[in-house]
């Protein structure tokens, strides 16, 4: 007989208290239940039920093989869900937490996408520039920027996090365009109150050239979109996500500022929890981010 039908039965056997409980549960005869246990006790050559005419026992082999055979039943069970979760259609909401200006200007519109991709999940998307928790917070994705050394979390890498220099006309025209990266020190810079040392600018230029510069924040902000005001208005140099910036600086509302220098560009990751069964809606969504912005392109 087949090995799995025997712990089957032999599982059924033991929780339901006999055999002729464990044959009316299975809808077969109690002569093919104790068949079952028969087959398994020979290959084993060790006995694993002691019988009396009022009760029955597991004998010490009975009681190990008992739980061997729980965990590979779970192991079967597990594995053949997780085949048919492949084929299922993604459904549910989806809590996902992103930075802010990263979320707001480029997660949204790729989330867009894969809405339309996939009608039957619906997103909850949290901003937050805090670095995520998705136990604590019942995060099923996230995105991190920034090294990662977190236990139990899948972290999958993407493209790199680019942050440019910009600013408008009007301050370009009344401070001049700067030529080199030690020269922001004596411009208007705007840069986000969350960084600890939101002063401290460390930009990588041609050839892997890098400058570390001391600059002047008389504004900051805690959100990308604010900075990126405050540069269209004239405030100063800002320094931003490139994808925050694009549409100003094709438009020409914006100028790009030493074009060749960049923030040194900082690691990003998809991360979610290790999971043994995700789901369809999670499995996908991280096909689809990873396939957007995958590190290798």
């Amino acid at each position: 007989m087949n090995k799995l039908a025997n712990m089957e039965m032999f599982v059924r056997v033991v929780e339901s208290g006999s055999f002729a409980a464990a044959a009316e549960a299975s809808r077969v005869s109690a002569t093919m239940v104790a068949k079952h246990i028969s087959d398994i006790e020979q290959r084993l050559g060790a006995r694993l039920l002691h019988r009396t005419t009022r009760r029955q026992q597991l004998s010490d082999v009975g009681r190990l093989y008992y739980e061997r055979c729980k965990h590979v039943l779970a192991e079967v069970e597990l594995a053949e869900a997780s085949a048919g979760e492949l084929h299922a259609t993604p459904r549910g909401q989806l809590r996902v937490i992103a930075p802010v200006s990263f979320g707001s200007h480029i997660l949204v519109p790729a989330l867009s996408d894969y809405m339309a991709q996939h009608p039957d999940v619906s997103i909850e998307l949290t901003l937050d520039n805090r670095p995520p928790n998705l136990v604590d917070g019942g995060f099923e994705l996230g995105i991190h920027m920034g090294e990662i050394n977190e236990p139990g979390i899948v972290a999958r890498p993407l493209r790199p996090y680019r942050r440019i220099l910009a600013a408008s006309v009007s301050y370009l025209n009344r401070r001049g365009q700067p030529e080199h990266p030690e020269q922001l020190s004596a411009h208007e810079c705007l840069g986000p109150s969350y960084w600890r040392r939101f002063d401290q600018w460390h930009l990588i230029g041609p050839a892997g050239a890098t400058c570390h510069v001391t600059v002047r924040s008389r504004f900051t902000a805690n959100q990308g979109n604010a900075l990126r005001i405050a540069a269209l208005s004239g405030a100063g140099i800002v320094l931003q996500p490139e994808a925050v910036l694009a549409d100003d600086l094709d438009a020409g509302r914006l100028i790009a500022v030493l074009p060749e220098w960049s923030l040194l560009p900082s690691p990003m990751y998809l991360i979610y929890a290790q999971d043994a069964r995700p789901t369809a809606k999670l499995r996908s969504a991280i096909d689809f981010l990873v396939a957007r912005w995958d590190a290798s392109s």
